[in-house]
């Protein structure tokens, strides 16, 4: 039986690891071609090897999503290799490695995190438009965050601002683009079971029973729950969802 996305091809930022090898591989179930972007090479090339478990067709480019020469880059590469890009996945993001009130922020740490959070995801749009617009449509799903929705006392302003600015590019792309056959949406995760949250949340028992609690279904989110809704959204059972910010965060920001 075919996939949802068979024959398309999905590009995934931040494929190396958690949500993003999660949506690539859960777009090849679907039967999409991916191409696989991070600037982790090691971790690219094992998600390469559980693509080719699976059987699926996949290429990695190593690219930093803050760069606008290494995006333009990729999409070409991307596109030179499979001929087009029918879906885009822009997940690749960090966050704040020493967290503090807003005033201890340095600058180099905010540029750090903005230029990769928010000029990154605009960057992955500005160069995959063109394309979706040759090819009369195409589907784009921005990694967001609960804290693109909310505000929060944990010291990570610079995290917070940019994964609201991810809200509202989203919902102004959609607009923009929405009589050309692009949709444009977003995905706001709360805490979910990545290594980065492993190594940060999970190495404090303390702090990770306090994350947990913040989650009124007691757990927290695993990639895979992040990547069915991304391959939701790229499909044609979507086709009339846009410039929607789905909350995928265990009833989180509805207390």
């Amino acid at each position: 039986m075919a996939g949802s996305l068979e024959s398309k091809v999905a590009l995934v930022t931040g494929g190396s690891s958690g949500i993003g090898r999660a949506s690539a591989l859960a777009f090849i179930r679907e039967g999409a071609k991916v191409v696989v972007a991070d600037v982790d090479l090691a971790g690219g090339e094992e998600t390469l090897r559980q693509i080719k478990t699976m059987g699926g067709e996949a290429i990695f480019v190593r690219a930093d999503v803050s760069s606008a020469t290494d995006v333009q880059a990729m999409v070409k590469h991307a596109v030179e290799t499979f001929g087009r890009v029918d879906c885009a996945f822009n997940n690749a993001g960090i966050s704040v490695p020493v967290r503090g009130p807003m005033h201890e922020i340095s600058e180099e740490m905010w540029d750090r995190v903005v230029n990769i959070n928010m000029k990154g995801v605009w960057l992955c749009m500005k160069y995959e438009m063109p394309h979706m617009l040759l090819a009369g449509g195409g589907s784009i799903v921005n990694t967001a965050s609960i804290m693109g929705l909310v505000g929060s006392p944990t010291g990570n302003m610079a995290y917070n601002a940019s994964k609201h600015a991810v809200v509202g590019m989203t919902k102004t792309a959609a607009i923009e683009y929405a009589q050309s056959g692009i949709r444009v949406n977003a995905v706001c995760p709360g805490y979910i079971l990545t290594p980065l949250v492993e190594q940060g949340i999970l190495s404090d028992p303390e702090q990770e029973e306090q994350v947990t609690k913040r989650h009124p279904m007691g757990r927290l989110g695993k990639p895979e729950e992040i990547a069915e809704s991304v391959v939701w959204l790229c499909s044609d059972a979507a086709s009339f969802v846009t410039g929607h910010t789905m909350t995928i965060d265990g009833g989180y920001v509805a207390q």
